[in-house]
């Protein structure tokens, strides 16, 4: 620790007070020198008659965001956290932590070693590691317990949510919310300095209120295990919760020590690891590092159907002035009642206010003429999935858009080549395929046509910034990444229950996966008369060797396309899905039309079928260069598809069972169905070569 101004860690003496500075940007990260050098001011705020109290601060926009990721998957460095958080405690005078920004993890539990906290109104604090498959580990589970009660604490280190300066107060976790940022440091040396003639508060020597009902850790495990499906850390760390709660501080201390140690090494951390770090380099595409955004001020979205209306919603909460054209005057209402409905359901979930919503209303602007995207930056076509159609309107946006506009299609799989190929300037024309609801999902696939401009797709990544979604770049072909990966999969539940399963089977079998929803209740979710109008317009491209099951066709002959309807593979009656048992009449007749013999089919082989699909195709999508890289196809599966983060992704999870055990389980399944399962030759190659795909990714 030094006073020099580049030190991770200064400290200087301002009216008795030694004020601390964590100053490792950009978000003061807990690397082995922040440590160290906390320590160190430690020891000078113990041995220093001058110095009366003290306060820890971070330099720059936050207080400490945590463990320093750079240090991910290396061994540990003394000191250690839990030794650095005892000794700020164990220091006889008082040290205050002035909390702006954010305090999280590591972060936070050095502001609960402290004796007392402060917090800038717009500060926010919390336990985010359960998202990386481990908990605490330097007395989160255990001090915090003590200051809230184990209700409050099993909440927040369990959800891994983050709360505000005003609930962080109500729940005593702080003690003082500081008037205004720039007041904060005077206000953690005012209350520094009022504890110097106090006994101080330490929180390890408090003890744990019982928790309001005797039977808390039943019921929150069993509750907290249903929403985890399968991730293991949200569990522990209530375990570790009920550690505080149960034996002396020093021994609940080993036992969230021993579980964090535990997690650290496990798949799912890795997995975890893999995501948090995917999502911040599919951004980082290769070639693409000297291109620049082009201007986005003003977005247009054509159409206003469930999906124009939530892409134009996504774009109204990100602070857009949109406008909206629809073919007719009717379109238009219901397009602008779609966005108000969407908008009306922030605001019943109190997510935003009806004055934000009004806000909302006055940038979106509605018009039947194309002449007013004139001063568009952006526009998103978001109009019937159909080639001729979209030709037509990129043929108006060519004529009506100024020099310079981005031209964007929400197409789901048709050839935007083609669609570019309709305009007299195909550079300016990208792929921006939202996911439903557009206004929740986060994932965003730029989709690049061969003679888009370099920044014309840093643009596309630019707008997902700006729109808070993941955006991953896609080469052109049927159905991009996900859609295409979807599509296999799909018809492996095709085969399935045509061969024995019934959808619902296979629904819980990878809902005990990990997966939201099962791929039937997906298909529902999404509208059955999508996938079918595709298969319709492939036919004449279908290999005639490959198998075809008819099901989801009867399905759809009925006019059953899914919730829309209130039926589809299941009945949906006040909401919930109940199996619809006219389904299981048309499989079963349909299996007999062919002359198929059905079999029950195990959770594991349902399981084993649709990952290995997805890895085989992913494989493929990679090879083909559709996807940079294996962690591309990862963040499209995570973010737009349901795939448990936990597990990573398909090419992540294929890393950790092991590339030769699975290319085994498709040549397995090959020997019944060699035209689908036909290896991927990347995969065989990374096999032979005893190499994985995380080392694409590289």
């Amino acid at each position: 620790m030094t006073d020099n101004d580049a030190a991770a860690v200064q400290l200087s003496i301002e009216d008795g007070v030694a004020v601390i500075t964590v100053n490792n940007p950009p978000v003061n990260a807990i690397s082995q020198a922040v440590r160290q050098g906390l320590v160190d001011a430690m020891k000078i705020v113990t041995t220093d008659a001058a110095i009366k109290a003290a306060v820890i601060r971070g330099a720059g926009k936050v207080f400490i965001a945590g463990a320093d990721v750079r240090e991910f998957g290396k061994p540990p460095m003394e000191p250690f956290l839990p030794e650095v958080v005892t000794t700020i405690e164990a220091t006889d005078k008082p040290v205050a932590a002035a909390i702006h920004g954010v305090a999280l993890g590591g972060g936070f539990e050095i502001a609960l070693g402290c004796h007392c906290r402060v917090m800038s109104p717009n500060a926010r604090v919390g336990f985010p590691e359960v998202n990386l498959g481990i908990i605490p580990g330097a007395g989160g589970t255990q001090r915090l317990p003590r200051l809230c009660g184990v209700e409050k604490a099993a909440d927040l280190v369990t959800s891994g949510r983050q709360v505000g300066a005003k609930e962080a107060m109500e729940a005593g976790l702080i003690d003082v919310i500081a008037e205004s940022e720039d007041d904060l440091l005077s206000a953690a040396k005012r209350l520094a300095l009022s504890k110097v003639k106090s006994p101080l508060r330490r929180i390890s020597e408090m003890s744990v209120p019982a928790p309001a009902a005797a039977d808390f850790f039943t019921t929150e495990k069993a509750k907290i295990t249903r929403a985890a499906r399968g991730q293991h850390s949200p569990v522990r760390a209530l375990e570790a919760v009920e550690a505080a709660a149960t034996l002396p501080f020093a021994e609940g201390m080993k036992r969230e020590r021993a579980i964090f140690q535990e997690l650290r090494a496990s798949d799912q951390a890795k997995a975890l690891r893999h995501v948090f770090f995917g999502e911040r380099a599919v951004s980082k595409v290769p070639g693409l590092e000297n291109a620049r955004p082009r201007k986005l001020d003003k977005l247009a979205v054509i159409g206003g159907g469930t999906m124009g209306a939530g892409i134009a919603v996504a774009c109204l909460r990100a602070g857009f002035p949109v406008v909206m054209i629809e073919a007719d005057a009717a379109a238009l209402d219901r397009g602008k009642g779609n966005v108000d409905k969407n908008l009306e359901g922030f605001v019943s979930r109190g997510r935003l206010t009806a004055d934000a919503k009004d806000e909302h209303l006055g940038r979106l602007a509605l018009s039947l003429d194309y002449g007013a995207l004139k001063d568009a930056d952006l526009v998103i076509e978001a109009v019937f999935e159909d080639m001729e159609v979209k030709k037509t309107v990129f043929g108006k946006l060519d004529a009506a858009m100024k020099p310079g506009a981005v031209l964007a299609t929400n197409t789901s799989y048709l050839d935007i080549n083609a669609i570019a190929a309709a305009t007299t300037r195909p550079g300016d024309v990208i792929g921006l395929h939202f996911f439903s609801p557009a206004f929740v999902m986060r994932l965003l696939e730029i989709v690049r046509p061969a003679r888009t401009s370099d920044d014309v797709v840093a643009t596309g990544f630019e707008l997902a910034k700006k729109l808070g979604k993941v955006g991953v770049l896609s080469g052109v072909c049927d159905g991009f990444i996900g859609n295409r990966i979807l599509a296999k999969t799909r018809k492996q539940a095709d085969y399935m229950i045509e061969d024995g399963a019934l959808p619902w089977d296979v629904d819980k079998a990878m809902e005990a996966f990990g997966m939201p929803m099962g791929p039937f209740r997906v298909m529902d979710l999404a509208g059955l008369d999508i996938a079918w109008a595709q298969r319709k317009r492939t036919v004449a491209t279908r290999d005639p060797k490959e198998r075809y099951v008819e099901i989801a066709d009867r399905i759809c002959e009925q006019g059953w396309f899914g919730q829309k309807t209130g039926r589809g593979w299941y009945v949906y009656e006040a909401g919930k899905p109940v199996p619809n048992p006219e389904v299981e009449k048309i499989i079963l007749a349909e299996s007999a039309r062919k002359g198929i013999a059905r079999r029950t089919i195990p959770a594991q082989e349902i399981q084993d079928r649709i990952l290995y699909a997805m890895i085989n195709e992913g494989a493929r999508i990679v090879d083909e260069g559709i996807a940079a890289r294996p962690l591309d196809v990862d963040m499209v599966k995570v973010f737009g598809y349901g795939f448990p983060r936990w597990r990573g992704g398909p090419l992540c999870t294929v890393d950790i069972i092991g590339l030769p055990k699975v290319l085994d389980g498709i040549r397995a399944f090959a020997r019944d169905d060699p035209l689908f399962w036909k290896p991927s030759a990347l995969l065989e190659r990374l096999v032979a070569e005893g190499k994985t795909f995380a080392d694409l990714n590289t």
